[in-house]
């Protein structure tokens, strides 16, 4: 039987008002970032897993299903809603065309099970928010030194599994996410030895990491490099894995703690996942304190005026390129002439920047990539849409400061990465109602 996305509302609109400083203590979701790639892990290494904490955000519902047409068996226990159970070796039968994969972006993470079942990897080219150019050219060129066949056409892609050396060796150009897991989850399907410079060390990727040791292989990660080695012997039996707590929701429900100048914590989420964003917060004299499993945003007794630098980076300390759009709909409320910039999704502040100008901000755009304010601005509630993630939670957050009462519509955009945001923000004490459909 497949699954169906879950949705935990009809509504595709909410009207936010303005009110008083949010408060309270709110547990962030499983991370759909690190869900992924551990669901397309689980299905490379020929164990049964338990994976906790799997959040019912659309785009993860939808990589489910999309592994359940490949023929995977997935099972959900009773006494765990959050969880699933993935089983080795899927079904027999062709190889599987998954249409549906056009829908998110990250579906290239089925490229390593479908070779591990199929021997070979149709898919079409992966959608997802449309944020500028994200292409694939380091992916193709870590399967090719594999030993596989890469076929590109208008529609999508053909990876056909080669015979992969016992040990590789490569450098990724820049550090690439989803390239460093295709070449983590490509070795465990070959069982083959991996050294990887200049990888990706962001909290999905480690988590990758984490799992595959309590696999059995051997992973380790240092700055410079990675190394995965397969297990002495062969391995059998249930292994549990925990999707770790979502970053990105915890940073956004901090920054929309702060821009109304409230106190919250939010749980179940690695305080060391938002240094980068902590001390941003700190720089602006919004005081934070961090824990092993939470982030805690205290009222500020009076910002520092200092102009905000945010510059997302994939190096292993910088800033996640997610946080950004929450950190410029903070800043709209904040004294001081503030800096973004993402090169990481040229596209990005294309979508963002028009429809907070509709609230009435000023940012001025210095380059497809870059831009800037000058804070504080006032702004007036309006009709915005989500058209994207992160834009959808960035125009939550400057609503809650607009005079008088804004509609944001497109949450099926924002479902895609947040089961239900608007209600973890009620929860705070935020404003917030929704228009049914």
């Amino acid at each position: 039987m497949e699954l169906a996305p879950t949705r935990t509302t009809g509504a595709d609109a909410v009207l936010v008002r303005p009110g008083r400083p949010l408060g309270g203590a709110v547990r962030a979701d499983g991370s759909k970032n690190a869900a992924l790639p551990l669901l397309a892990a689980a299905a490379s290494v020929r164990r049964t897993v338990h994976l906790s904490g799997v959040p019912a955000s659309t785009d993860v519902q939808r990589m489910l299903t999309l592994l359940q047409r490949s023929g995977f068996r997935i099972t959900h226990p009773v006494a765990e809603p959050s969880a699933v159970v993935v089983l080795p070796d899927p079904s027999a039968g062709p190889v599987p065309l998954l249409a549906d994969a056009a829908r998110i972006r990250a579906s290239y993470y089925l490229v390593p099970p479908l070779l591990a079942a199929f021997g070979k990897a149709v898919l079409p080219w992966p959608g997802g928010c449309q944020i500028g150019d994200r292409g694939m050219d380091q992916h193709f060129k870590v399967y090719e030194h594999f030993g596989d066949t890469v076929l590109l056409d208008d529609a999508g892609y053909q990876v056909t599994a080669g015979t992969p050396p016992r040990t590789l060796t490569l450098s990724l150009p820049f550090r690439s996410r989803g390239a460093s897991i295709a070449a983590v989850l490509r070795a465990v399907v070959a069982g083959c030895r991996l050294q990887l410079d200049n990888p990706n060390l962001s909290p999905e990727t480690t988590s990758v990491l984490a799992a595959l040791r309590q696999a059995g292989w051997q992973a380790e990660a240092c700055d410079e490099k990675i190394t995965l080695a397969p297990p002495p012997g062969a391995a059998a039996g249930t292994v549990a894995w925990t999707v770790p707590g979502d970053k990105i929701e915890a940073g956004t429900l901090a920054c929309a703690i702060a821009a109304t100048g409230g106190t919250g914590r939010i749980e179940g989420v690695g305080g060391a996942d938002l240094q980068a964003v902590a001390a941003l917060l700190d720089w602006l004299g919004i005081p934070v304190t961090l824990a092993a499993d939470a982030i805690t945003v205290h009222q500020a007794g009076q910002v520092s005026g200092r102009p905000l630098r945010a510059v997302a980076s994939l190096a292993p300390d910088g800033l996640d390129a997610d946080f950004e759009p929450a950190l410029i709909a903070l800043a709209l409320n904040l004294p001081g002439t503030h800096l973004f910039a993402d090169s990481v999704n040229p596209g990005r502040h294309g979508n963002l920047l028009p429809q907070l100008a509709l609230l009435g901000a000023r940012v001025e755009e210095l380059s497809p990539t870059q831009c800037r304010l000058t804070g504080p601005q006032r702004l007036t509630g309006a009709a915005v849409r989500a058209t994207d993630i992160r834009t959808g939670s960035a125009l939550l957050i400057a609503a809650l400061t607009a005079r008088g009462t804004t509609t944001v519509t497109g949450l099926d955009q924002l479902r895609r990465g947040h089961a239900d945001l608007p209600a973890k923000l009620r929860r705070l004490g935020a404003d917030i109602s929704e228009v049914p459909r």
